[in-house]
Formats: structure tokens, C-alpha cells, sequence
């Protein structure tokens, strides 16, 4: 069975920034981390807003459910301020959350902070980032170096509150004795490179200087934002039952035990003290009985009303075969256009609106860049709505996004 045995956790405010957006909650086995965005009021409100959900407790059930769960709950709950606090208008946070169960790391992320693993001198990313350079990468369209210095890497495609719901991604790894993890904010990763974070945790085997050292090291590379490092090791004990060759609820481990769902537990509720960022000075406060008819009685309709149904359900029958046909041939269409904040977007469909309000087209992909950073020459081109190929909207966005369309 595992269990965590070490642990530190450290915020900095960086050299460049006047507030800390950055929260953290730390009570094993529940690691949460959250990097606010929106400016420095609004930022440190999300992120707190997402902190306070998890502080709050897990619903029952499955721990990865859980951990989503929590997540859409505080999405919900930082959407709903931002809509309706204006000056929490375009408020957000990243959410990267680690839980220790008994024999895996259940991981739930949302945005670019990190999560980390270390596991014999070797560190491996185990999140994805969600933004416009991570998305690049993933694609090949940009490689890891040119990452670091694009103009366009603080551009988030993905976090908590922007909009009405959230995906979140959700994973559970297998864990060992003597596994490092870390989760941090992108204070450090923008400022120190992934070769020489692994080179700094494998430096050292005390946890709290390891954290230390990372820290100094994203403030001597300049510290742009805030920086928040957690990091726990985790050591492998025997349960009673196991000891006693005794297989219980509890300590079962089955051959395909991989596939079964991890059930949350008390342990949060009563393994130690929780631990927190200390709270940023704040200006505002947190949002803190019927006639029976002939079909009822079992009685058949009378002969007019029977021969005016037939054709009532061919036309109804035409009329369903055109709506999916048509629906189908607009799905394999796509058109770029702006958004409500006038940043460039992808759209699948055509840029149409049916009758009762009804869109034609769904958002695919918002690129970050606003249109009046294109050249006006060039706007045109992204606000003609021309129906396009997928190849040829991407190929349009990856050419905006690196900079190669705005002289």
C-alpha cells in the first residue's frame, strides 16, 4: 500500500510580478495546485475560488470522478462570478491535482501548470499542456525550444472558469516506492528548462531543498511570474491484512487492477493538517387528472384522422432524412471568423443561423490572436467566413500563430 512519505510545498511571488495568483492546498494524499490568470485581483480570486472547492471535501465515489467532479464544481463556481463580477470578467485558473491512493497516483489537470514524475533519476511530464504553444508542439508544428520563446506561450486553450464547462483530463498512474512528484506552476517551467529541473531533483534527496533550489533557480532566470513547487516521495507499507496474507476491501490488488476504479477514501479528512498559500492581500472579497383521449381508451382514431397520418409521417420522415444528411455535410465544413473577445476562431459548420435561434456551426478552435493584431491588409482573410477544408483553416491559424501573416 502506498502512502506519502515526505513532502514540502513553497510559493514565490517571482521578481516581475506585484501579487501572487498562485494557490496551493496540501493535505495528504490530496496535492492541488491552481495558477490564476485575469489579472492580479481576479487571478488570485480563481484560483482561491478552486483551492476552497477541494478544501471543502471529495464527494464519495471513485477518486478520479471525484477529483473531475471538484473540478467542474469550482469551473461552475469561478464561471459564474466572472459573468456576473465585472471586474472578474475573463477571470480563469489552471487546476493540477495529484491524490495518492493505494497502489496508484491519480492525477486531474486543466491548463499548463505541470505535473511531474520522478522515478529513478529519470523525470517524465505526466499532464499535457493545455495552450496554444502545447497544442503546437503536439502537433509538430513547433518544436520544444522554439516553445520556450514564441510570442504566443501564455495564450491558455483550456482552464477553469472561462466558459460554462470544462474538459478535464484524468489519469492514474502505477506508483512505487521512492517515486518524486512534483506539481508546479509555469512560473518555473517558463523560467527553467525540463533537463535542469530533473537535474536539480536528482541533486538532492531532501525534498524541501530540492523545492528551494528550484524556486532560485526560475528567479535567476529572470522569475517573470509567480512560481509554486509541490513535491512528495512516496514509500510502499503493509497493511495488517496483508500482513496476515488476508485480502480486504481495502488492500486488494487484482491482476487487472489497473482497471478498477479507485474509491475515495477518508484519508484527506483525517491524515494531517491541510497546508495552504498563505492568502494574498486582498481588495475584495470572495463571491463569497385529464380527459382520456382515443389513444388512451384503446380506441382507434376516427377514419379521416387515420388517412391524414400516413402522409403527416412521410413528410416528417423527408423532412428528419434531409435534416441529418444536411447535418452531416456541414460537419466535414469549417470557416474562420472571430469570437465575442474578436480573437481569430475556427468553426466547424457553415455561418449560418436557422430558424428559432439555432447555430449551424460549433467553435473548434480559438487561436489567442486577436484581429487587430493581424495586419488590416490580412484581416480579410480571417473575417470572410469562406467555407474551408480542415487541412486549410489550420494551415491558415498555424501561419497567424507563428507570426508569418500579421506584416
Amino acid at each position: 500500500m502506498l502512502r506519502v512519505a515526505d513532502k514540502w510545498q513553497g510559493s514565490d511571488v517571482g521578481r516581475q510580478r506585484q501579487a501572487n495568483e498562485d494557490n496551493y492546498f496540501v493535505q495528504a494524499p490530496l496535492f492541488v495546485l491552481a495558477d490564476g490568470m485575469g489579472g492580479a485581483l481576479a487571478g488570485e480570486v480563481a484560483s482561491e475560488i478552486t483551492i476552497e472547492a477541494f478544501r471543502a471535501g471529495l464527494p464519495e465515489g471513485p477518486v478520479e470522478d471525484a477529483l473531475v467532479q471538484t473540478i467542474r464544481r469550482a469551473n461552475a463556481q469561478v464561471h459564474d462570478q466572472a459573468t456576473t463580477v465585472p471586474e472578474y470578467r475573463g477571470m480563469g485558473t489552471t487546476c493540477t491535482v495529484a491524490y495518492v491512493a493505494e497502489e496508484e497516483v491519480v492525477i486531474a489537470h486543466v491548463g499548463d501548470s505541470r505535473a511531474y514524475l520522478l522515478r529513478d533519476g529519470d523525470l517524465q511530464r505526466v499532464t499535457r499542456d493545455h495552450s496554444l504553444v502545447g497544442e503546437l508542439v503536439d502537433r509538430g508544428k513547433v518544436t520544444e525550444e522554439e516553445a520556450l520563446t514564441h510570442p504566443q506561450r501564455s495564450v491558455i486553450t483550456r482552464a477553469v472558469g472561462p466558459e460554462p464547462t470544462v474538459k478535464v483530463d484524468a489519469d492514474r498512474l502505477a506508483g512505487r516506492a521512492g517515486d518524486v512528484y512534483l506539481l508546479c506552476s509555469d512560473g518555473l517551467t517558463d523560467m527553467v528548462r525540463e533537463r535542469d529541473v530533473g537535474r536539480i531533483l536528482v541533486a538532492v534527496d531532501d525534498l524541501e531543498q530540492a523545492g528551494r533550489n528550484l524556486i532560485a533557480a526560475a528567479n535567476a532566470a529572470g522569475g517573470r511570474d509567480n512560481i509554486t513547487v509541490i513535491l512528495f516521495r512516496l514509500e510502499s507499507v503493509q497493511t495488517a491484512a496483508q500482513e496476515e496474507g488476508v485480502t480486504s476491501e481495502h488492500a486488494a490488488v487484482s491482476p487487472d487492477a489497473a482497471t478498477q476504479p479507485t474509491t475515495a477514501t477518508a484519508a484527506v479528512a483525517v491524515a494531517e493538517p491541510a497546508t495552504s498559500a498563505p492568502p494574498p492581500r486582498r481588495t475584495a472579497p470572495l463571491p463569497d387528472s385529464a380527459p382520456r383521449t382515443p389513444a388512451a381508451s384503446g380506441r382507434k382514431p376516427p377514419g379521416r384522422l387515420r388517412r391524414s397520418i400516413k402522409p403527416l409521417i412521410v413528410i416528417g420522415v423527408l423532412l428528419a432524412f434531409v435534416s441529418v444528411a444536411a447535418f452531416i455535410a456541414i460537419r466535414g465544413v469549417f470557416f474562420i471568423g472571430l469570437d465575442d473577445n474578436r480573437s481569430v476562431t475556427i468553426y466547424r459548420g457553415i455561418p449560418y443561423e436557422a430558424p428559432f435561434g439555432v447555430d449551424l456551426y460549433t467553435r473548434h478552435y480559438t487561436s489567442g490572436v486577436r484581429i487587430d493584431q493581424v495586419a488590416e491588409a490580412r484581416r480579410p482573410t480571417f473575417t470572410d467566413n469562406k467555407w474551408r477544408s480542415l487541412d486549410d483553416v489550420e494551415d491558415l491559424v498555424t501561419q497567424l500563430e507563428k507570426g508569418s501573416v500579421r506584416e
